[in-house]
Order: C-alpha cells, then sequence, then structure tokens
C-alpha cells in the first residue's frame, strides 16, 4: 500500500506540474498576442492593418478560451486529495490493472514508476468514465482488450 501511496503522490504532483506549465506556456503566449496587437494598433497599412489585427484578436480570444480551460483542470485538482484513500472508481483514485496504472484526476498524460506507466487521465476521458464506480475484481473493456481492476487507493 505503501507503493501506491508513492505512485499516487508522484501522479498528482505530475498534474499540478502540468497544469502550472500549461498556464504559464499560455499566459506568455496572451502577453505576446497582446504586444502584436499594440504593435498593430500603431501601424496604418488600411486594410492588411485592419485584417492582421482582426487575427491577432482571434487568436487573442483562442488562448482566452485555452486560458479558462487550464483554469477550471487546476480548479479540479484542488479538489482531489492526493492522501485519500479510495474504494471505488473516482476523482483521486488509482487503479491498478494488470499491466497500468490510472490516476483519475485530469488529462496530464503518462509518468513511469518503476518501469510500469501510469496514465493521469479525466473523469471525462473514454477510459475514465469506465473507470468510475469500478471496484477490485471488476473487469471493462476498452479498445478490445478485457482489463481487470487488481487494486484501487
Amino acid at each position: 500500500m505503501k507503493k501506491h501511496q508513492e505512485i499516487k503522490k508522484r501522479a498528482y504532483e505530475h498534474c499540478k506540474e502540468f497544469v502550472s506549465n500549461r498556464l504559464s506556456r499560455i499566459s506568455k503566449q496572451i502577453q505576446e498576442v497582446q504586444e502584436s496587437l499594440t504593435s498593430e494598433t500603431k501601424s496604418s497599412a488600411g486594410d492588411k492593418h485592419e485584417t492582421g489585427r482582426a487575427m491577432v484578436q482571434l487568436e487573442r480570444e483562442k488562448l482566452g478560451n485555452q486560458l479558462a480551460e487550464c483554469e477550471k483542470m487546476q480548479e479540479l485538482l484542488h479538489r482531489v486529495q492526493p492522501d485519500s484513500q479510495n474504494a471505488i472508481g473516482g476523482m483521486g483514485a488509482l487503479i491498478e490493472t494488470a499491466n497500468q496504472y490510472y490516476y483519475i484526476a485530469i488529462s496530464a498524460g503518462a509518468i513511469t514508476y518503476e518501469g510500469i506507466p501510469i496514465y493521469c487521465i479525466s473523469p471525462a476521458t473514454p477510459i475514465g468514465k469506465l473507470l468510475l464506480g469500478k471496484t477490485v475484481g471488476e473487469t471493462f473493456l476498452f479498445n478490445g482488450n478485457t482489463f481487470s481492476v487488481l487494486s484501487i487507493s
């Protein structure tokens, strides 16, 4: 069980780092777009100026949406308690199958612990939906393969 707590802790830290890096990258891009918009305002090349300005505005709007999505991920992650013990698949649960682990929190990719992949997934992903409510011993079908839940912590 101590091993599972260590895996959960690492997966949680990976998710926090993922969100933090994404937030800083998006913030930097927003700053660059804002600077570009300011320099576009100084130009006065007619239609070309208006087109460039519109494209910069669209980019800023897209980045704003990405920032909002990332902030939601961060808020969701703040609700996860990495030290909790779970008996069923849900937020903050670490679910072990034969060849890998799934940490249900946010979609943050995979990390490796002692050669074993740990997939940080959102409960909204296809496999996340399958794992919600699962208990030890239950099986589920994903991508044509049957998986058995070996442990949940």
